[in-house]
């Protein structure tokens, strides 16, 4: 059963920067897609962003796309989200998820089939 775990969220003031990290256990294929998903209060969830492994390539929201950063880490095991320029509308609960199998770059929350538990993310004005 793959766990993914978020972290690096926290409290910023516009303009800020933040890095969120996800960290994901055990790693076994380096293969498969993974994402970002946010969820505002009040709000459906969202995506952000989504990468395909073993391409590196990626696909983001028109409301994060230059603001916004996804990499990956060393043997896959950790996805980062570099987010730049933030306004108090990316105020939410950021959420990773990921496919094990490869596959197209999904802006659906069904296509994932693990999430992690998500982490804060506050941008004060």
């Amino acid at each position: 059963q793959i766990q993914l775990v978020e972290s690096g969220g926290g409290l910023v003031q516009a303009g800020g920067s933040l890095t969120l990290s996800c960290a994901v256990s055990p790693r076994t294929t380096d293969t498969g897609v993974m994402a970002w998903f946010r969820q505002a209060p009040g709000k459906e969830r969202e995506f952000v962003v989504a990468i395909r492994l073993i391409s590196d390539t990626k696909s983001y929201a028109e409301s994060v796309k230059g603001r916004f950063t996804a990499s990956k880490g060393d043997a896959d095991t950790t996805l980062y989200l570099q987010m730049n320029s933030l306004t108090p509308d990316d105020t939410a609960v950021y959420y990773c998820a990921m496919r094990e199998r490869d596959g197209i770059l999904s802006i659906r929350q069904s296509y994932y089939p693990f999430w992690g538990q998500g982490t804060q993310v506050t941008v004060s004005s």
